[in-house]
């Protein structure tokens, strides 16, 4: 007998912390091997990795429970599911901007992922100047008596760009989110060198594979 793939609503039925935490670590589990089986077919075909490295995370439950109050939600499973879309997340960091695209359309093209929404920081930066690229999906995740669609946030951006977030991430922690007006500059002004510095990187490359591919036809 085949399993229909369930809704996101039926996590309301689950009442149980360690079931839901199972279901999502799935999740990661399924999109981190789909990830590097894209990753391991571009070096195949094209003899080059875009993915320099992938990191996956579950959300702590006071994060949860935080970002719930916050929003006025109660603190419920069926409501954790319902309105937290980055209970599950991978970051994946690659060496230049045009990576960032690639990877999310050979993402987006897997027929079992559903792309729930996309935003791109990377052409709309946020005011702190943070560039990435975010998609929210669901997978199916095959359970002995049925598939539950879940949910991932996958987030891509380049090695220049993650360090950059890394550092305004540990800025904001320190300063809870209220850091003097001097440092938030500065770190806008540092994203304004990373994007700089990243379009410069990729046309450095572009040129260097136009040389390759010259020379390969020289010969």
């Amino acid at each position: 007998m085949s399993m229909k793939a369930l809704p996101l609503r039926y996590f309301k039925e689950i009442n149980n912390w360690d079931t839901v935490i199972f279901i999502y670590n799935a999740a990661l589990k399924e999109i981190g091997t789909k990830i590097d089986i894209l990753n391991d077919e571009f070096q195949h075909r094209h003899r080059y990795n875009p993915i320099e490295h992938v990191k996956s995370r579950l959300k702590k439950p006071e994060s949860i429970v935080k970002k719930l109050k916050d929003h006025g939600y109660d603190t419920t499973i069926e409501n954790m599911v319902r309105y937290v879309n980055d209970i599950a997340g991978i970051r994946i960091t690659c060496s230049f901007t045009s990576d960032i695209y690639r990877i999310a359309e050979m993402l987006a093209s897997q027929s079992d992922l559903k792309v729930i929404s996309v935003k791109d920081y990377i052409q709309n930066p946020k005011e702190s100047g943070y560039r990435s690229y975010h998609m929210i999906v669901t997978v199916p995740i095959f359970l002995s008596d049925s598939v539950i669609d879940t949910k991932v946030e996958i987030q891509i951006r380049t090695v220049a760009q993650d360090f950059w977030a890394t550092l305004e991430h540990k800025i904001n922690y320190k300063f809870e989110g209220n850091a003097p007006e001097y440092i938030k500059k500065e770190l806008q002004e540092c994203a304004e060198m990373v994007w700089h510095l990243d379009g410069r990187m990729l046309r450095l490359n572009e040129a260097i594979s136009e040389i390759v591919e010259s020379e390969s036809e020289d010969v």
